[in-house]
């Protein structure tokens, strides 16, 4: 009898191959070139628009300057000739220079900076240690108070204060008449003090938050420190909390005086009604002067870099000072 017929046993299919593992990237150090470069990426992001506006507005503006301060315009035949523009080199400078109205409004400047900075700073620094002191109370609504003139745009200001300076319609004067006090805003020597207290006014409370903001930043455990000592509110304030905002005080004075070295709207609606002042009481005044009822756009472009340089020179004393101050 035949053999039964047997199936041969089925052979499993063979398994794939497991795959290969891919060897792992090692991680980017964190300060590796990879993060590096996209720090650079995102300060550049960052960057590449303020450089651009700053150029757009800044630079260009100043090599613009610079251009038409080599060239000045002269007319032929007796003026009915027209005029053309001629290349002066540095003369535009030179009778920048030597213009007694240009200098003296330098000399005017500097009167008003030696009675507006102290008593603008002064009065913030003031203000400012008056709202942080402990016995202070609504500190936000005064804060907004102090804050408030300074939201007024500065023509408007001078506008209002305009108006309160002349008589016949001032409230002001009105009193001071009612106690015997005759005080003329608009006289040859009272006028830059009436411009002083129209710049005072608009920055105090400004320069007050910024002070405020100073102060805030004092470490508490300190001032603790100094009340244990048995320092009074006085005592602490002058010898703890002033010296520890230096830095704060410093760049206050700086933009202060780069900013008082620029000052137009104030003493030109002052000088409205003080005819003593003159058109060309202050530098910018006698840029504008030059450029736009003169009609000598080299001798005001001159004038303009002249001024810029003195704001630079300025602005290197002022910190160098502040730094020596700072690390006294």
């Amino acid at each position: 009898m035949a053999a039964p017929l047997t199936r041969p046993a089925e052979t499993p299919p063979p398994r794939p191959a497991p795959p290969t593992k891919r060897p792992a990237r090692p991680a980017r150090a964190a300060g590796g070139p990879g993060a590096r470069r996209g720090q650079r990426r995102a300060v550049a992001l960052f960057t590449v628009p303020f450089f651009a506006l700053f150029t757009a507005v800044t630079v260009l503006p100043m090599l613009y300057a610079a251009w038409m301060s080599l060239f000045r315009e002269e007319s032929s035949g007796l003026g009915f000739g027209g005029t053309e523009r001629v290349f002066a080199g540095f003369g535009n400078f030179t009778e920048a220079l030597g213009n007694e109205a240009f200098l003296r409004s330098f000399g005017h400047i500097a009167f008003y900076c030696v009675l507006y900075i102290p008593a603008m700073v002064g009065g913030a620094l003031v203000l400012a240690l008056l709202v942080d002191s402990a016995m202070a109370r609504a500190r936000r609504f005064f804060q907004i108070a102090y804050f408030l003139p300074h939201a007024v745009p500065g023509l408007i200001a001078s506008l209002i204060w305009l108006y309160l300076y002349t008589p016949g319609l001032s409230p002001i004067i009105d009193v001071l008449d009612a106690f015997g006090a005759h005080w003329n805003f608009f006289g040859q020597d009272e006028a830059i003090y009436s411009v002083v207290n129209i710049s005072a006014w608009q920055w105090t409370g400004y320069n007050m938050i910024i002070f405020y903001a100073g102060l805030q930043a004092v470490p508490r455990e300190v001032l603790e420190a100094a009340t244990v000592d048995g320092s009074g509110a006085l005592r602490t304030a002058l010898q703890v909390k002033v010296p520890m905002i230096r830095p704060t005080v410093v760049l206050t004075l700086l933009f202060t005086c780069v900013g008082a070295i620029q000052l137009f709207d104030a003493p030109k609606l002052v000088q409205l009604r003080a005819n003593t002042m003159g058109e060309d009481w202050s530098p910018t005044m006698f840029i504008y002067t030059a450029a736009f009822k003169g009609h000598d756009y080299g001798l005001a472009a001159a004038s303009s870099l002249i001024l810029a340089l003195v704001a630079g020179l300025l602005s290197f004393v002022v910190t160098k000072l502040g730094n020596r101050w700072k690390a006294s």
